[in-house]
C-alpha cells in the first residue's frame, strides 16, 4: 500500500517537473534575443541601436552572430562608426506583438530604433488598419521616449489579392510621410524570391542574404546616425 502511494507520488512529481521544464523552455523561446554588439567595449557615449522586429531580424535559422543586427553592428564598426546594437527580434511576431513589448524594449534607452514589423501580419492576412494603428502607436511611443525611428517597409504576399497588397504596401510610405521618418522601402530588397539568398523555406535570408540587406541598408543607417550626432 505504502509502496503504491510512494510510486504514485513520484509519478506526480516527475510529471510536474516535466511541465515546469516545458513551460520554462517556452518562455525562453518567446523572449527576444538581446544580443548587444558593443563595438567600443561598452562605452555608453556611443549610439545605441535597437532593432525591433520578427524572425527576419531575430536570426531565424542562423548562427548566434549571423543575424541582421549583429552583422549591421560589425559593418558599422568596420567603417569606424562604433555602436551598441540590441537585437529585439522575436520569431513569429506581428505588429501587435511588437507593440505589446515596445515599452519594456525601450527600457535600455536606445537612441535609434529600426522598426521591422509587418511580414507576419501580411502572411496571416491580418487587417491592414490594425497594422497601421500598431505601427503608428509604436512610433508615437518612441517619440515620447525621445527615440529616433528608421522605418523598414514590408510588402504583402501577392496571393492575398491586389487590393490587400495595395493597401498593405501603402502603410509604410504613408506613415513615414505622416511622422517625417526615414523609410527604407523594403527590408528584403534584393533578397526576396532569390533562392540563393534565402534558407530552404524561401522566406528567411541566409548568411549571404543578410549581408545583402546590411550592405543596402548601411548608408541609410549611417545617415540616421549622422542626424543623431547633429541633433536633428
Amino acid at each position: 500500500m505504502c509502496r503504491s502511494l510512494l510510486t504514485a507520488a513520484l509519478g506526480v512529481l516527475s510529471t510536474t517537473l516535466c511541465l515546469l521544464s516545458a513551460l520554462t523552455g517556452l518562455g525562453l523561446a518567446l523572449l527576444p534575443s538581446s544580443t548587444a554588439f558593443a563595438a567600443n567595449g561598452g562605452n555608453s557615449s556611443i549610439p545605441h541601436i535597437l532593432v525591433l522586429g520578427d524572425s527576419l531580424v531575430a536570426g531565424y535559422g542562423l548562427g548566434p552572430d549571423e543575424a541582421f543586427p549583429e552583422r549591421l553592428g560589425a559593418a558599422l564598426n568596420a567603417k569606424g562608426r562604433p555602436v551598441r546594437i540590441t537585437n529585439a527580434g522575436v520569431s513569429g511576431d506581428t505588429s501587435a506583438g511588437g507593440l505589446a513589448r515596445v515599452e519594456w524594449s525601450l527600457a535600455d534607452k536606445p537612441d535609434l530604433l529600426i522598426l521591422e514589423l509587418g511580414a507576419n501580419d501580411g502572411l496571416r492576412g491580418l487587417p491592414v488598419d490594425d497594422l497601421r494603428r500598431n505601427l503608428s502607436t509604436i512610433i508615437e511611443i518612441c517619440r515620447k521616449n525621445g527615440v529616433r525611428v528608421l522605418l523598414a517597409g514590408m510588402r504583402a504576399p501577392r496571393n492575398m489579392g491586389p487590393d490587400y497588397a495595395r493597401r498593405f504596401d501603402a502603410v509604410y510610405p504613408e506613415l513615414a510621410a505622416q511622422y517625417g521618418l526615414t523609410l527604407y522601402p523594403f527590408f528584403l530588397d534584393g533578397v526576396a524570391l532569390d533562392r540563393s539568398l534565402n534558407l530552404p523555406d524561401g522566406m528567411h535570408p541566409n548568411q549571404m542574404g543578410v549581408q545583402v540587406i546590411v550592405e543596402r541598408m548601411l548608408p541609410v543607417v549611417e545617415r540616421e546616425l549622422g542626424a543623431l550626432k547633429a541633433g536633428n
